[in-house]
């Protein structure tokens, strides 16, 4: 019966995503979209107004005794304002523990709690001020899987910001907050990401990323990827990164595809 779900699962993904990246591929062209895949550091950028665009990645992670499959995480957003887009967030997640124990007896598989929230444009960049954007979400304790459900709401914010260095490179950073819906401790959060664009359809970067918990050592970690625009459109990407001390997560590689299309537009 597991086995029957999971293939449910997997050709039900598989057919949502053909289906949509067939309508993206047929919208009409706006200038090139932004994401915020693949890097840690989310992009101050707002969904353009009238368009739904999906950000979707397959991770593979290992964090201390834990191997963590994500297949997949999914950023949906839609743009209802120049200023404002709308943000939900989903992640299918298999951990499996590296070696058996009584506190890790085998491998859990399900949805984490879904975050809805949104991105406000702030203001743009001016001289040294940076292009400011503000996220938050939060998680919804009965919407996922029973075995990953939270006590209390699991709320997140950060702000996201953006230098221009040069006509093909700038630098990208973000610093926030987020509660795991357990305690009441706050876990805050940065990263620090230079990207470049290379040629017409390529982009690259490498970033530094981490969490500081009161009365805990910090964790921090680095990374780096390449994505690839197929069109205005379509986008595809790459990523691994490792960490840099014991808190951290020891690695991950991800791949990713974003799309878009025209929802609620005039044509």
């Amino acid at each position: 019966m597991e086995h029957d779900n999971n293939l449910k699962i997997r050709s039900f993904t598989l057919l949502s995503i053909l289906i949509l990246l067939s309508v993206a591929a047929h919208s009409q062209k706006t200038g090139r979209m932004e994401t915020d895949r693949p890097d840690q550091t989310e992009s101050f950028y707002i969904t353009k107004k009238g368009y739904v665009q999906a950000e979707i990645g397959f991770n593979n992670e290992r964090y201390l005794a834990s191997r963590v499959t994500v297949h997949p995480t999914a950023l949906w957003k839609a743009g209802l304002h120049e200023r404002f887009e709308l943000r939900l967030i989903t992640e299918l997640n298999t951990v499996k523990p590296v070696l058996m124990s009584p506190s890790f007896p085998k491998k859990e598989r399900g949805l984490l709690p879904v975050q809805v929230g949104g991105k406000i444009a702030l203001w743009k960049e001016n001289k040294l001020l940076p292009a400011t954007s503000l996220i938050f979400h939060a998680g919804v304790p009965t919407w996922g899987s029973k075995n990953f459900r939270t006590p209390r709401w699991s709320p997140n914010f950060r702000f996201v910001m953006q230098h221009t260095l040069g006509e093909q490179t700038a630098l990208g950073y973000n610093v926030g907050a987020e509660w795991n819906g357990f305690s009441n401790q706050a876990t805050w959060i940065y990263t620090f990401a230079p990207g470049m664009n290379i040629g017409k359809r390529g982009y690259g970067y490498i970033e530094a990323f981490g969490s500081i918990v009161h009365g805990e050592k910090p964790a921090h970690a680095v990374d780096g990827g390449f994505a690839y625009y197929v069109n205005d459109n379509i986008k595809l990407d790459v990523s691994a990164g490792a960490g840099l001390s014991e808190q951290a997560i020891d690695n991950y590689v991800a791949l990713g595809l974003s799309f878009r299309f025209a929802a609620f537009t005039k044509r």
